[in-house]
This record gives structure tokens, sequence and C-alpha cells, in this order.
């Protein structure tokens, strides 16, 4: 790649309202320039500019419902860039209650693109490589036969996961651990195996996910997994101290 097209791209992300689009899109799904539009704080018509030069650079995939235009990222490779360099971004200053519990949510357990991240992702990697399931080798998570074994108990069909057009099983920086989570095939097999068994739930207006009562025990007996630091609410949700 010429250096220019590395100008280029960096171009589009030192913009502040594109920048949040697309940090807001790392929860893996689609949404409406309008959605967009709010979580950047800009005008519709703003938006529709903005992410008109993001699609057009390769940033964004777009599908069209009834009348409506949804846009989401484009490649997991998109959410791992975006996920690097918020670990070299300043913390964003908290105002207020919710913008505090919002912070906590996320940086304990949030989807980034299509896997599980936060501190509970770091703890379940720790926990996979303290059994012998993976390693890490340099930018990769290597599955070991005792691994695919676990895997295949735990319901994730592995070879399915492998013959995916893309990574299998690689290594995510997360921006606030500072550590790595797993990605790839099989990071995404993992997180959705969690949402089936209901350990974990998407919130429908962040990426940050919730940890239920049942996974609270889940995590616990599978990934030997202290929880400890949680406490339960109102809403039957646990979230950490």
């Amino acid at each position: 790649m010429h250096p220019k097209h590395v100008a280029a791209a960096a171009s589009l992300l030192s913009d502040s309202s594109r920048s949040i689009m697309l940090t807001y899109m790392l929860d893996g799904r689609y949404h409406t320039s309008g959605e967009l539009a709010r979580a950047a704080g800009i005008t519709p018509q703003t938006a529709s500019f903005h992410l008109k030069k993001l699609e057009e650079a390769g940033f964004l995939d777009q599908t069209k419902q009834g009348r409506h235009r949804y846009y989401g990222l484009k490649d997991p490779a998109i959410a791992q860039v975006i996920e690097s360099l918020l670990t070299i971004t300043p913390p964003a200053q908290v105002s207020s209650f919710k913008q505090a519990a919002e912070d906590q949510a996320i940086r304990y357990a949030r989807t980034c693109y299509d896997h599980l991240a936060g501190s509970l992702g770091i703890q379940v990697v720790k926990a996979l490589v303290d059994s012998g399931y993976i390693y890490q080798d340099y930018d990769h998570f290597i599955l070991t036969a005792k691994g695919e074994a676990f895997f295949s108990d735990f319901g994730i069909d592995v070879e399915t996961a492998r013959r995916k057009k893309r990574s299998f099983c690689h290594c995510c920086l997360d921006w606030s651990e500072r550590k790595h989570h797993l990605a790839g095939a099989l990071g995404h097999a993992m997180l959705e195996r969690f949402l089936e068994l209901d350990w974990l739930r998407k919130k429908s207006d962040s990426r940050a996910l919730l940890l239920t009562e049942e996974g609270k025990y889940g995590f616990a007996e599978v990934f030997g997994l202290d929880f400890s630091d949680v406490h339960k609410t109102h809403d039957n949700k646990v979230y950490l101290r």
C-alpha cells in the first residue's frame, strides 16, 4: 500500500463525527443514518455526507430494507483497527451518573464488532490459556487438541468456524484492558454461544453486554471465573461493582 493511501485512511478517522459513528458500529449491528447522526450529535444531512465518504473508502457496508438504508462495518479488520486506536485515546470525561454507569458497563463486557471484549473477555481468555485450550503465538491464538475437545463439548462447531473466509483465532488488543482478547471466527462463535445460552444479552442502545444471573453461574462453572466483585440489580442483571 502506498503511503498516501495510509494518509487518506487516517484522514477519514481524524474527523470526530466519523470516528464516533465508526465506534458506535463496533456493536456489530447495522444502523440507519438517523441513528448514527444522533450518536454523533450531527444533522442527518451531515451524517449522510460522512457515511458516503466512509462507504466509498471501503469502511462500511450498506443494506436496504424498505425505505431505510442501514450501515455497518464492512470487515472485522476495520473494527480491530478502531479498537486498537482506542487504546491510545485519552479517556472521555465523565460528567454524569448515567455516563459513569455506561462507561463501567462497556469496560466490563462489550462487543468488539462480533466478539467479546472488556474485562470479562480478558478473563475468559486467561481461563482458556490457563486450562491449556489455547496459547498465544505473536498476533494469533493457537487452538490445542484439548481446546478443540472443550469447544466441541461447549457446543461450538470448530470446523465450521475454521472454514470461514476470515481469520480463525487471532488476538485483538483490548482498549480498556490493554491485553488481548479472542477475535476471529472462533471468537465470534464463542460470543454467539454465550448469547444463545443467555449468559450475556445485548443492549438495544449500547455495545455493552449485560451479564445475566445464568451467565454469572455459567462462567463460574465452565471457566472458573470469580464474580465476588459483581452485584445484582433490581432488573436481575449483574454488573461490576
